[in-house]
């Protein structure tokens, strides 16, 4: 059943993942980014930021090359924004986050790394939560949880569970959507063809940090696929410094203008 799913879930997180430990955390670490797409491929490099206070959560990260100055996601308890990457414009993956709000607002980004991580407090939260059998990632069997908020969604959200570690190890978000009836006919519509989005996140290399046992390797893949445009970009995040119950200022989950 889901209910035992996520109780082993949060007993594998440690005794203290409900109490203070869990309220405020600032974790800090670099981030490699990998971008493949019809407008050109490339690499960078630099910095990331999670902080989550409580149900209020921002994901930042910053590179030091022209075109792409990085990610500023923020979502403060009760709105939801996303900063510029160049000015007047927001990246594909800002774009994508801020047309599905729900993912930051239900406290599924960063996962088990945030203090909003929906399943510590699922009754708060109202989702309900499914169980969708078992399947294997890398050849490692795991549970699958259907996640439904408690407002609709586009989304099917889908959490995943190492069968043997109850850890989180995959959270995925897909949505497709149909192609545009074209003018002209049969023969124009042949040519086009459904809208495929996907973002995965995957957790790994599990390590306790203060009383809880958090991943230190995070990874974010966004995929779309259109009769127009093709993406396929990845940040792989690797986190070496947490701290644990500090003072964050209210306005920092706020990056609207930032």
């Amino acid at each position: 059943k889901a209910e035992d799913v996520i109780a082993k879930h949060l007993e594998s997180l440690g005794a203290a993942a409900a109490g203070a430990d869990a309220r405020s955390r600032v974790v800090v670490g670099t981030s490699h980014a990998v971008f493949r797409g019809a407008s050109g491929d490339g690499v960078a490099n630099g910095g990331v930021v999670l902080a989550s206070a409580s149900n209020k959560s921002l994901l930042a990260m910053k590179f030091d090359i022209p075109n792409y100055s990085g990610e500023k996601l923020g979502f403060d308890g009760k709105k939801f924004t996303v900063g510029y990457n160049t000015p007047g414009k927001r990246s594909t993956l800002g774009s994508f986050l801020l047309i599905h709000g729900e993912i930051f607002k239900e406290g599924l980004v960063g996962g088990t790394l945030s203090s909003a991580w929906p399943l510590l407090n699922l009754a708060e939260r109202g989702a309900k939560v499914e169980f969708d059998g078992t399947e294997k990632i890398a050849g490692v069997s795991v549970y699958c949880l259907r996640y439904k908020p408690r407002n609709s969604s586009d989304l099917s959200i889908k959490l995943y569970f190492d069968t043997k570690t109850f850890q989180h190890v995959r959270t995925q978000y897909d949505r497709v959507v149909a192609a545009p009836i074209a003018a002209g006919g049969i023969d124009a519509q042949a040519g086009r063809r459904e809208t495929r989005y996907k973002l995965v996140e995957d957790f790994s290399d599990y390590k306790l940090e203060g009383k809880l046992n958090l991943p230190h390797a995070y990874t974010l893949h966004l995929e779309i696929q259109s009769t127009s445009n093709s993406v396929k970009n990845k940040w792989e995040m690797t986190f070496n410094q947490f701290a644990f119950n500090q003072e964050i200022d209210e306005n920092d989950f706020n990056v609207e203008g930032k």
